[in-house]
């Protein structure tokens, strides 16, 4: 089992930037592909970016494309979302999930981190 913990959220300016962390504890990350979720309040979960376990280019929500850059570091055990150009409509809490597949059917979730865009 893997445990997964979000860090980095925050309260910034529309245009402003955050880089969100997810460390990794219980199993080595290289096994699973990652991904980033999000959810703004009244509304489902959805899909922000993801990444396989040998790495390679990310996927990305259209949403984000272009203004977040998810990375991983196997050695540190760890997941980014550099997140860039904020909009307000980005405000939501960001989870970290791990799968043994790309399709995050059922993954393993961290707790959330908080990110509010000020208009």
């Amino acid at each position: 089992q893997v445990q997964l913990v979000e860090s980095g959220g925050g309260l910034v300016q529309a245009g402003g930037s955050l880089r969100l962390s997810c460390k990794a504890s219980g199993r080595d990350i290289s096994v699973y592909a990652m991904g980033w979720f999000r959810q703004a309040p009244g509304k489902e979960r959805e899909f922000v970016a993801s990444i396989s376990c040998t790495g390679g280019s990310p996927n990305y929500a259209y949403s984000v494309n272009g203004r977040f850059t998810m990375s991983r570091d196997n050695f540190k055990n760890t997941v980014y979302l550099q997140m860039s150009s904020l909009k307000p409509d980005d405000t939501a809490v960001y989870y970290c999930a791990a799968d043994t597949t790309m399709s995050f059917k059922a993954p393993y979730w961290g707790q959330g981190t908080q990110v509010t865009v000020s208009s």
